[in-house]
């Protein structure tokens, strides 16, 4: 598994750091589609100790073949997002504070339903593994000079005062069982939402892997840029 960050960082995460930080109680689900059997996960619902690259407010059980990379915001060098490429195909997941008396999926996929059609996009709602989905075609420009379109499926789930969105790019938008590889890489994706009080849809905070910075590169291996992900990066 590979793992970089940025703009020209590439790091190896062979020993993923563990989450050391207690549990919490599960609070009630709500979404009605199995969440705590199924996943995502709530950190207090699974164990992390050891198989997982600790990300901060995600973390990820990587498998053989997966690439991650954290997206960084340029103006303020935050870690926004972060992006997990597979045989082809692209997810991007982020983690948002939410209320503890209701979810964010509605009114996000309301945002960004909007967003999309302000760039000359179309968007339809789907019913999906878990629950309303959105599948977006935004407008681009091709290799050869001509107008196309790229495709965009947005998935949301909302957790115990979080909201998990994933957005699904290339090959697995119109293969099946490429799409099915990335919703069970959503799936198995835990949240730490952290005891700090946060203003709803507020980004959890993401970070490098404890253990690993820049200068741990492995020597054999050149920095390479990482592919933008999909553009609509933040909730409105």
């Amino acid at each position: 598994m590979l793992f970089g960050r940025g703009k020209n960082a590439k790091l190896t995460a062979e020993d993923p750091t563990v989450l050391g930080a207690p549990r919490r109680r599960p609070e009630p689900d709500k979404s009605g589609y199995g969440r705590p059997e199924k996943g995502p996960f709530d950190a207090s619902e699974k164990d992390t100790a050891v198989g997982y690259v600790d990300l901060g407010a995600i973390l990820i059980r990587p498998i053989e073949g997966l690439q991650i990379r954290l997206e960084v915001e340029e103006a303020t060098r935050r870690v926004v997002a972060v992006t997990m490429d597979l045989n082809g195909s692209s997810l991007q997941v982020q983690a948002f504070a939410a209320p503890r008396s209701e979810g964010l999926w509605g009114e996000i996929r309301a945002q960004i339903a909007q967003s999309v059609e302000s760039q000359g996009g179309t968007v339809e709602e789907v019913e999906g593994s878990f629950g309303p989905e959105l599948v977006a075609k935004l407008p681009t420009s091709m290799a050869d000079g001509r107008r196309g379109h790229r495709v965009a499926h947005f998935m949301g789930v909302d957790g115990p005062r979080w909201f998990l969105r994933g957005v699904i790019s290339g090959h697995a938008t119109s293969d099946r069982a490429a799409a099915a590889e990335l919703e069970e890489l959503f799936r198995s994706v835990v949240v730490d939402r952290g005891e700090s009080p946060l203003p709803p849809s507020e980004l959890l905070p993401l970070r490098l892997p404890v253990d690993q910075t820049e200068g741990d590169a492995a020597p054999n291996q050149a920095p390479s840029a990482p592919e933008r992900g999909p553009e609509i990066t933040h909730l409105g």
